[in-house]
Protein backbone atom coordinates (compact mmCIF):
# COMPACT_ATOMS: atom_id res chain seq x y z
CA UNK A 1 0.00 0.00 0.00
CA UNK A 2 1.32 3.29 -0.74
CA UNK A 3 1.16 5.67 2.03
CA UNK A 4 0.12 9.61 0.80
CA UNK A 5 0.37 12.67 3.02
CA UNK A 6 -1.86 15.58 1.52
CA UNK A 7 -0.56 19.35 2.00
CA UNK A 8 -3.24 21.66 0.76
CA UNK A 9 -3.62 25.46 2.18
CA UNK A 10 -7.91 24.86 2.26
CA UNK A 11 -9.47 22.52 4.60
CA UNK A 12 -12.34 21.95 1.83
CA UNK A 13 -9.23 21.38 -0.73
CA UNK A 14 -7.39 18.48 1.57
CA UNK A 15 -10.99 16.98 2.20
CA UNK A 16 -11.47 16.70 -1.73
CA UNK A 17 -8.19 15.13 -1.77
CA UNK A 18 -8.33 12.93 0.77
CA UNK A 19 -11.96 11.36 -0.77
CA UNK A 20 -10.46 11.16 -4.23
CA UNK A 21 -7.46 9.27 -3.37
CA UNK A 22 -8.90 6.96 -0.16
CA UNK A 23 -11.33 5.82 -2.62
CA UNK A 24 -8.46 3.49 -4.39
CA UNK A 25 -7.56 1.14 -1.84
CA UNK A 26 -3.81 0.82 -2.75
CA UNK A 27 -3.65 4.27 -1.00
CA UNK A 28 -3.45 5.18 2.37
CA UNK A 29 -4.26 8.86 3.74
CA UNK A 30 -1.26 8.96 6.45
CA UNK A 31 -1.58 12.81 7.30
CA UNK A 32 -2.79 16.26 5.95
CA UNK A 33 -1.04 19.28 6.72
CA UNK A 34 -1.41 22.59 5.80
CA UNK A 35 1.36 24.82 3.56
CA UNK A 36 1.93 27.49 6.28
CA UNK A 37 2.05 24.86 8.96
CA UNK A 38 5.70 23.81 9.62
CA UNK A 39 4.39 20.57 12.19
CA UNK A 40 1.02 19.19 12.60
CA UNK A 41 0.25 17.63 16.41
CA UNK A 42 0.38 13.77 15.37
CA UNK A 43 2.58 14.12 12.15
CA UNK A 44 6.04 14.11 13.30
CA UNK A 45 5.91 10.15 13.52
CA UNK A 46 4.51 9.85 9.94
CA UNK A 47 6.25 7.76 7.23
CA UNK A 48 4.78 8.55 3.58
CA UNK A 49 6.15 7.19 0.47
CA UNK A 50 4.29 10.39 -2.02
CA UNK A 51 3.47 13.86 -1.30
CA UNK A 52 0.17 15.19 -2.74
CA UNK A 53 1.12 18.85 -2.88
CA UNK A 54 -2.00 21.55 -3.59
CA UNK A 55 -0.73 25.22 -4.38
CA UNK A 56 0.97 28.13 -6.02
CA UNK A 57 4.62 28.09 -6.95
CA UNK A 58 5.04 30.24 -3.73
CA UNK A 59 3.35 27.59 -1.74
CA UNK A 60 6.08 24.59 -2.73
CA UNK A 61 8.84 26.64 -2.76
CA UNK A 62 7.89 27.29 0.70
CA UNK A 63 7.51 24.03 1.65
CA UNK A 64 10.23 22.57 -0.08
CA UNK A 65 12.63 24.50 2.02
CA UNK A 66 10.62 24.40 5.04
CA UNK A 67 8.29 21.85 6.12
CA UNK A 68 9.36 19.17 3.39
CA UNK A 69 12.75 18.77 5.34
CA UNK A 70 10.86 17.01 8.01
CA UNK A 71 9.46 14.28 5.97
CA UNK A 72 11.43 11.44 4.57
CA UNK A 73 9.75 11.24 1.50
CA UNK A 74 11.83 13.22 -1.57
CA UNK A 75 8.59 12.09 -3.80
CA UNK A 76 6.03 15.07 -5.03
CA UNK A 77 3.56 15.42 -6.80
CA UNK A 78 2.20 18.88 -7.57
CA UNK A 79 -1.08 20.43 -8.70
CA UNK A 80 -0.78 23.36 -10.07
CA UNK A 81 -1.61 25.86 -12.75
CA UNK A 82 -0.39 28.85 -14.63
CA UNK A 83 2.87 27.97 -14.46
CA UNK A 84 5.86 29.02 -17.13
CA UNK A 85 8.47 26.82 -18.50
CA UNK A 86 11.36 28.16 -16.20
CA UNK A 87 9.44 27.62 -13.25
CA UNK A 88 8.02 24.22 -14.26
CA UNK A 89 11.98 23.65 -14.88
CA UNK A 90 13.18 24.99 -11.35
CA UNK A 91 10.47 22.88 -9.53
CA UNK A 92 11.80 20.09 -11.13
CA UNK A 93 15.34 20.75 -10.00
CA UNK A 94 13.66 21.18 -6.95
CA UNK A 95 12.61 17.79 -6.14
CA UNK A 96 9.30 17.81 -8.14
CA UNK A 97 8.60 14.62 -9.61
CA UNK A 98 5.00 14.96 -10.96
CA UNK A 99 3.02 18.35 -12.21
CA UNK A 100 -0.45 17.96 -13.05
CA UNK A 101 -3.29 20.92 -13.10
CA UNK A 102 -5.75 21.25 -10.34
CA UNK A 103 -8.62 20.20 -12.28
CA UNK A 104 -6.94 16.86 -12.68
CA UNK A 105 -9.25 13.76 -12.25
CA UNK A 106 -8.94 11.16 -9.25
CA UNK A 107 -7.80 8.52 -11.77
CA UNK A 108 -5.04 10.94 -13.02
CA UNK A 109 -3.54 11.49 -9.92
CA UNK A 110 -3.44 8.69 -8.36
CA UNK A 111 -1.53 7.00 -11.63
CA UNK A 112 0.91 10.01 -10.84
CA UNK A 113 1.02 9.00 -7.42
CA UNK A 114 2.12 5.32 -7.95
CA UNK A 115 4.24 6.35 -10.62
CA UNK A 116 5.96 8.81 -8.20
CA UNK A 117 6.27 6.10 -6.23
CA UNK A 118 7.80 3.56 -8.19
CA UNK A 119 10.74 6.68 -9.54
CA UNK A 120 8.89 7.75 -12.60
CA UNK A 121 8.54 11.30 -13.44
CA UNK A 122 5.04 12.04 -14.69
CA UNK A 123 3.69 15.24 -16.38
CA UNK A 124 0.21 16.64 -18.12
CA UNK A 125 0.43 16.73 -21.84
CA UNK A 126 0.34 20.66 -20.64
CA UNK A 127 3.04 20.81 -18.70
CA UNK A 128 4.92 18.36 -20.99
CA UNK A 129 4.89 20.71 -23.77
CA UNK A 130 6.19 23.32 -21.69
CA UNK A 131 8.94 21.41 -21.33
CA UNK A 132 9.73 20.44 -25.06
CA UNK A 133 10.69 23.32 -27.55
CA UNK A 134 8.92 24.44 -30.34
CA UNK A 135 9.59 22.44 -33.79
CA UNK A 136 12.39 24.29 -36.03
CA UNK A 137 11.05 25.49 -39.26
CA UNK A 138 11.25 22.96 -41.85
CA UNK A 139 9.48 20.64 -39.51
CA UNK A 140 12.69 19.57 -37.56
CA UNK A 141 12.55 18.97 -34.27
CA UNK A 142 15.32 20.76 -31.91
CA UNK A 143 15.16 19.01 -28.90
CA UNK A 144 17.17 20.27 -26.00
CA UNK A 145 17.91 18.10 -22.44
CA UNK A 146 20.24 19.60 -19.51
CA UNK A 147 21.38 15.96 -18.38
CA UNK A 148 23.71 17.43 -15.57
CA UNK A 149 21.51 19.88 -13.91
CA UNK A 150 22.56 23.45 -12.85
CA UNK A 151 23.48 24.14 -8.80
CA UNK A 152 21.64 26.80 -6.98
CA UNK A 153 24.65 28.97 -7.40
CA UNK A 154 25.32 27.82 -10.89
CA UNK A 155 21.66 29.31 -11.58
CA UNK A 156 22.61 32.67 -10.20
CA UNK A 157 25.86 32.47 -12.01
CA UNK A 158 24.11 32.11 -15.10
CA UNK A 159 21.12 35.09 -14.49
CA UNK A 160 24.38 37.13 -13.71
CA UNK A 161 26.04 36.36 -17.07
CA UNK A 162 22.61 37.30 -19.05
CA UNK A 163 22.93 40.49 -17.61
CA UNK A 164 26.48 40.73 -18.48
CA UNK A 165 28.29 40.72 -15.69
CA UNK A 166 32.31 39.81 -16.00
CA UNK A 167 33.86 37.50 -13.27
CA UNK A 168 34.55 40.49 -11.06
CA UNK A 169 31.16 41.56 -10.93
CA UNK A 170 29.84 38.38 -10.16
CA UNK A 171 32.25 38.01 -7.64
CA UNK A 172 31.55 40.82 -5.77
CA UNK A 173 27.47 40.43 -6.01
CA UNK A 174 27.64 36.93 -4.38
CA UNK A 175 30.89 37.97 -2.28
CA UNK A 176 32.96 34.94 -3.60
CA UNK A 177 36.04 35.12 -4.90
CA UNK A 178 36.99 35.71 -8.30
CA UNK A 179 38.51 32.53 -8.54
CA UNK A 180 35.17 30.90 -7.33
CA UNK A 181 33.16 33.04 -9.95
CA UNK A 182 35.58 31.97 -12.15
CA UNK A 183 35.12 28.10 -11.77
CA UNK A 184 31.37 28.38 -11.84
CA UNK A 185 31.37 29.67 -15.15
CA UNK A 186 33.67 27.41 -16.44
CA UNK A 187 31.09 24.62 -14.51
CA UNK A 188 28.28 26.47 -16.80
CA UNK A 189 29.78 26.29 -19.84
CA UNK A 190 30.44 22.57 -19.94
CA UNK A 191 27.26 21.39 -18.30
CA UNK A 192 25.85 24.16 -21.42
CA UNK A 193 27.72 22.65 -23.73
CA UNK A 194 29.20 25.90 -24.59
CA UNK A 195 31.83 27.34 -25.87
CA UNK A 196 31.42 31.23 -24.86
CA UNK A 197 29.84 32.47 -22.48
CA UNK A 198 27.02 34.36 -24.76
CA UNK A 199 26.10 30.91 -26.37
CA UNK A 200 25.65 29.61 -22.66
CA UNK A 201 23.20 32.60 -21.95
CA UNK A 202 21.52 31.82 -25.52
CA UNK A 203 21.19 28.05 -24.11
CA UNK A 204 20.14 29.02 -20.65
CA UNK A 205 17.10 30.96 -22.35
CA UNK A 206 15.99 28.12 -24.37
CA UNK A 207 16.26 25.87 -21.18
CA UNK A 208 14.28 28.24 -19.57
CA UNK A 209 16.99 28.59 -16.63
CA UNK A 210 16.67 32.40 -16.96
CA UNK A 211 14.12 34.20 -15.89
CA UNK A 212 13.04 36.33 -18.76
Amino acid sequence: MIRVLIVARSPFTQAGLHAAVSADPRFEIVGKLSHAAETEPGLAGVHEDVILFDGLEGDIDEFLSGSFKEHRSRRVVLLAEDLTRAETVRLMQSGVQAILPRDSSASEITSALEAVNEGLATFSPDFLRLLLPAPLEGGEQGFEFLIDPLTARETEVLALLAGGAGNKEIAGQLRISEHTAMFHVSSILSKLGATTRTEAVSRGYRLGLILI
